[in-house]
């Protein structure tokens, strides 16, 4: 047990300085663009893929999440850890080098196999990065501004995928007219993995410069120890602290990242599926749907993640203190509701209602973060979000692709029936999400009561 020094337990901050905060933001958000378009690029290669690997939906669905997702995952919370106590932004610079690497290694693989690694290997760099934006993020900006600058970093999700697709709508006519073509210095390659190429190298490297310029914050609000000396140094917090500090908090901690998680679910495999429903079901060209649908992800999820973060901070204002939790409740609604395109079989209609779930899936991701940045101390921040993203990154970006594949190929057997497996996810994680966040908000309150006399405690609990 650590005790504390109650007049000097926190440190008082200074004003941050918002220019430099905001140009944080905007680098980090270009990061996670370029990780997004890594991962999200095979949602619109499923045909040459499977064309040319002879691989099932679900082997192809594991590429685009479980394989990624897996080491994503399991990685997140030592990296977390390490974010708590060690330089955020070298441990991100780093990231982005080992996840460009890996994208560019999956232009080269020549097996299932080597494709399946190749993905871990993205996973791994990629999981880097949001633990210690957050924790970056939350430290240059005030608790007014924090739900809309974690918002626009997670723009980067909807912009990255957005691009993702209109990538790979650019090159995908290649992709088809061509089947093999020779790399310098690797050899034949099948024509789609060109892509990956473009994808890892340059921005990746471009990403890397710009890190370079960032700075690293102050860490504020950190909790301090007096020693045997009599001297006060910042607290050097435990695991197993921070565990208990999560588990003393579990219902409002449990409730937001799994209210999130199931949002991200259908987000996830919606994403994978939808260009693949409209090029089965209604004989679309990849070309057109992706030109369409990665306008519409781009302009209207990342209008959503804003929205809801402007949302939530708008509403912290006015005194309403679960904000951030009826910003996902709305979240919950919009995507029950949103899967109506799914029934209409008139496709140019159809794609008329794709944008009302684009639009709520990306609804309470800043909200969302910030709750747990909100509810948590300094040391234990970047930690917390770690297992924040454990859960969201397992079950929705590891299964979200793959439960629509599993019920198109053993529940209905019909590859034109991914359009009702992407039914039964939306219905399914629209309700579970609204009620996660439903009964999150009095336990969530209460969090919040519990970080300020835990501050004020002269020991930990």
């Amino acid at each position: 047990m650590v005790v504390f020094s109650k007049p000097n337990l926190v440190v008082q901050p200074q004003q941050p300085n918002l220019r430099q905060a905001w140009y944080t933001v905007i680098v980090l958000m270009l990061a996670y663009v370029s990780s997004f378009i890594d991962r999200q690029i095979l949602g619109l290669l499923v045909g040459p893929i499977q064309r040319d690997m002879k691989l099932t939906d679900t082997e192809i669905s594991l590429l685009m999440g479980f394989s990624f997702a897996i080491f994503y995952t399991f990685l997140g919370i030592p990296i977390g850890r390490l974010a708590d106590r060690r330089s955020r932004k070298w441990i991100i610079t780093v990231g982005v080098v080992v996840w460009s690497a890996m994208t560019t290694l999956c232009g080269t693989v020549k097996n299932y196999g080597q494709f399946f690694l190749a993905r871990i290997g993205v996973g791994v760099g990629e999981a880097t990065l949001s633990p210690a934006a957050f924790s970056i993020i939350t430290d240059y900006f005030p608790k007014d501004k924090l739900a809309t600058a974690l918002s626009v970093y997670s723009m980067g999700i909807y912009l990255g995928s957005g691009f993702a697709v209109l990538i790979g709508a650019a090159l995908v006519g290649f992709t088809q007219t061509a089947t093999m073509v020779s790399i310098p210095f690797v050899g034949d390659v099948y024509a789609w993995q060109t892509i990956f190429f473009y994808i890892g190298i340059v921005p990746g490297a471009l990403i890397v410069l710009l890190m370079l310029t960032v700075k690293e914050p102050a860490r504020r609000q950190l909790l301090k120890t007096r020693n045997a000396d009599g001297v006060i140094e910042v607290a050097e917090v435990s695991v197993a602290e921070v565990l208990h500090y999560i588990n003393a908090n579990r219902t409002a901690f449990l409730c937001v990242c799994f209210g999130v998680t199931f949002v991200s679910t259908f987000a996830y495999g919606s994403a994978a599926w939808i260009p693949t429903y409209f090029i089965r079901n209604f004989g679309w060209s990849a070309g057109k749907i992706g030109l369409l649908y990665g306008s519409i992800v781009t302009v209207f999820s990342t209008l959503g993640v804003y929205t809801g973060g402007r949302l939530a901070d708008y509403w912290g204002k006015k005194g309403q203190a679960d904000a951030k939790l009826r910003v996902g409740l709305i979240a919950g609604l919009g995507v029950f509701g949103g899967c109506i395109f799914l029934l209409i079989p008139n496709p140019n209609v159809a794609i008329l209602f794709v944008p009302i779930p684009c639009f709520f899936v990306a609804f309470p991701l800043g909200a969302g973060a910030a709750a747990i940045q909100e509810m948590m101390p300094n040391q234990m921040r970047a930690l917390a979000s770690s297992i924040y993203f454990f859960i969201l990154n397992l079950i929705g970006l590891g299964f979200g692709p793959t439960f629509v594949a599993v019920l198109t190929d053993y529940v209905f057997q019909d590859k034109k029936a991914v359009g009702s497996s992407l039914f039964i996810v939306a219905i399914m994680s629209g309700s579970l999400a609204y009620l996660c966040f439903r009964f999150g908000r009095k336990p969530y309150l209460k969090s919040l009561e519990y970080l300020k006399n835990y501050m004020n405690a002269s020991v930990l609990p």
